[in-house]
């Protein structure tokens, strides 16, 4: 019998224990074949190459030296290296001489097993490996799958490999481990993206943003055509175009890279139901963040880490994250061409219904974003002594933030090489800031929060969320208009908003102010329609970093000080005193003295005239009295948090009646609501 822990690698994506042996004197049959401890060799090296991230135990039983021994060789031709981790008395020859132990290795047991013959080719292997992958039957027990029976299948009639890569975030051809399982023994490799139109309307993704996707399509097409594929754009939904073209093109494998949100996890739910149905093999990998959110949830028993202290407790049990996976190879299989191709283009913004042209400064595409690590990482100095909330967020001409966010978002940059690269820096600099305010702690905080977000329900809206407080909002639309629009008559506020606007991106200082004073410094306004705003501008707009930041900022969760409140007027000033922030993206105000620049409704009316705006004409006055509403607002939150404990108190007693001693219903849930 051959166990492993599990073999179906969509199991335990990041960790696979592969156990192998052999008994002399009972024989192991696979599907009615002895294999020989060669055999199992191949077997094992084999299951390696499949599954990323695997340690590797050979045991047990007849000459188990030969198997490790033959495993180690196989490793070595398979993945370019040495096996990672093996036990055993066997040890790995030289690369070079792996060759001929393969052939030597056939046909000594040819007889044992013909087909042993002619899979001196890795490729072959893997496909005959594949064939009698794709019928089994299992018997899973606990995290152990056993393999009761494999039927094989002569090699002259399996059908071949064809994979569908199904490109959706992680745009880029580096850190792709889905791009290498999707290579693995396949004859063929379309390489595709879906334009759903769940995204592509005006009204859900600004123009900005969709620009800098339909850039990274350009620059991964270029990057795939240099090795001999190509990117094919479908347009429509996705659970109704990729059954359509794997039946066209004959595609028997789908792979993609897990996506952890809301809306994502359902889609590509149906998905798997239609590959299911259609004899389609689904393979998966964890690669748009450090670790499987899954794993961070069970190592916190069960549910996400909702403070960072305790966030850093699980990493501290997880360990580093996985290293990047290597990159394709210069040629890869080929896909769908000539004439098949046409129609499958990157569509322009005017042919998606788009009639404004992008006006963003910052460009889309994995070679822009590699650039750009590259540059920003050159300053080994400003590396280590990167101090998050520390920095300018009036810098507008060079960002004081590495603006690597929107390429993260898109996974045009891994943020496994981000965090390799970081770590590199920091061996050679001993002296740096740490988490949570290095730039290590930044790509941790974007980890919290989509564990946070991916494993709590409601999570991206107020009502019905366990960690949410239920705060009374006010229902002003004109208050909202005048925010989204940035005509709130506060300089340093619509100026952000301006930015927003025409580049999609501001410092994540400058995002603070503007959401409190929306929500509960000035305006009064829910943070889901702040959200929907940012979501909607952002080119960085990620759903669930996008809630968890509008959250805190509210301190509707996770930041609790809402008597801490950003002002409109003095903050900007600390950084930028002159105002040519608001200079450049409020030109109205260009000319006004450097003294009224954040409050020209203080300027006299001759000054006014001389700068040619008239306050309340040229420019909004203030939309409220900032001094006298942010002092009653905090009223206002100190009632709603009261209110919200007395709920709290009241479910407790409620549930504690109902439920028996020591296991009061919703306990956990309502302390962190708390």
């Amino acid at each position: 019998m051959l166990v492993i822990e599990p073999y179906i690698r969509e199991l335990v994506p990041d960790l696979i224990i592969v156990s192998a042996g052999f008994d002399a004197a009972e024989g192991d049959l696979l599907g009615g074949m002895r294999l020989s401890p060669a055999c199992y060799g191949f077997m094992t090296a084999t299951i390696m190459r499949l599954c990323p991230r695997v340690v590797l135990a050979l045991e047990g039983g007849y000459n188990v030296s030969v198997t490790a021994e033959c495993a180690a060789e196989c490793v070595a031709v398979l993945l370019g290296g040495k096996p990672r981790a093996m036990s055993g008395r066997g040890a790995a020859r030289p690369a070079k001489e792996v060759g001929p132990v393969l052939t030597a290795a056939a046909a000594a047991h040819a007889p044992t097993c013909p087909a042993l013959a002619t899979m001196t080719k890795p490729s072959t292997w893997d496909a005959y490996c594949l064939a009698l992958q794709t019928r089994r039957s299992l018997s899973v027990r606990g995290r152990n799958a056993i393999v009761d029976t494999l039927v094989p299948l002569p090699l002259a009639n399996m059908a071949p490999l064809h994979s569908l890569l199904w490109f959706r975030k992680g745009l880029r051809l580096h850190d792709n481990p889905s791009l290498l399982r999707a290579i693995e023994g396949a004859e063929r490799l379309h390489a595709v993206f879906c334009l759903d139109p769940w995204f592509i309307r005006p009204e859900a993704v600004g123009v900005n943003r969709l620009s800098f996707l339909l850039e990274s399509l350009a620059d991964l097409h270029s990057s795939l055509q240099a090795r001999g594929s190509a990117l094919l754009v479908l347009r429509g939904k996705p659970e109704e175009e990729l059954p359509r073209v794997w039946q066209e093109w004959g595609v028997t494998r789908l792979c993609f890279e897990v996506d952890t949100e809301e809306y994502a996890r359902t889609r590509d739910l149906r998905v798997c139901e239609l590959a299911a149905q259609a004899g389609v093999d689904v393979s998966t990998c964890v690669s748009h963040t450090l670790y499987n959110v899954e794993q961070v949830a069970a190592r916190n028993g069960g549910s996400p880490p909702l403070t960072y202290k305790a966030f850093e407790a699980v990493l501290a049990k997880l360990g580093p994250p996985p290293l990047p996976v290597a990159d394709p190879p210069a040629r890869l299989p080929p896909g769908v061409a000539g004439s098949e191709v046409i129609g499958y283009g990157v569509p322009t913004l005017a042919e998606l219904g788009y009639p404004l042209q992008a006006t963003t400064v910052f460009k889309g595409g994995e070679s822009v974003a590699l650039a750009r690590l590259a540059d920003q990482l050159s300053d080994k100095g400003w590396v280590a002594a990167f101090e998050k909330p520390k920095g300018d967020p009036s810098a507008f001409i060079k960002p004081a933030t590495t603006v690597l966010s929107p390429h993260l978002k898109f996974g045009t940059l891994s943020c496994r090489l981000f965090y390799a690269r970081l770590q590199q820096i920091l061996l050679e600099k001993k002296q740096h800031t740490k988490p949570p305010v290095s730039l290590v702690g930044q790509l941790f905080w974007r980890e919290f929060f989509y564990c946070a977000a991916a494993l709590t329900p409601n999570f991206h809206r107020m009502e019905g969320s366990p960690i949410c407080r239920q705060i009374p909002w006010d229902d002003n639309e004109e208050f909202y208009r005048a925010w989204d629009e940035a005509r709130t008559g506060y300089p340093w506020i619509d100026a952000i908003m301006m930015q927003l606007r025409t580049q999609g991106w501001m410092h994540h200082l400058a995002r603070h102010c503007v959401a409190c004073f929306l929500t509960r410094g000035d305006l009064y306004v829910s943070w889901e329609r702040g959200r929907d705003t940012f979501d909607r501008l952002l080119i960085d707009g990620d759903p669930s970093i996008n809630s968890a930041n509008w959250l805190w900022l509210s301190a509707s969760a996770f930041f609790h000080q809402f008597h801490r409140v950003y002002s409109p007027i003095t903050f900007g000033k600390k950084y930028d005193p002159h105002g040519k922030y608001i200079r450049h993206f409020l030109p109205v105000l260009k000319d006004m003295p450097d003294k009224y620049i954040y409050e020209p409704w203080t300027a006299p009316p001759a000054v006014q005239a001389a700068a040619k705006c008239i306050v309340g004409t040229d420019y909004p006055r203030p939309i409220v009295d900032h001094a006298a509403v942010s002092r009653a607002n905090m009223v206002r939150m100190k009632d709603a948090y009261a209110a919200g404990r007395v709920a709290s108190a009241k479910a407790v007693i409620a549930g504690a009646k109902r439920a028996p001693v020591g296991g009061a219903a919703g306990g956990p849930a309502l302390k962190r609501a708390r």
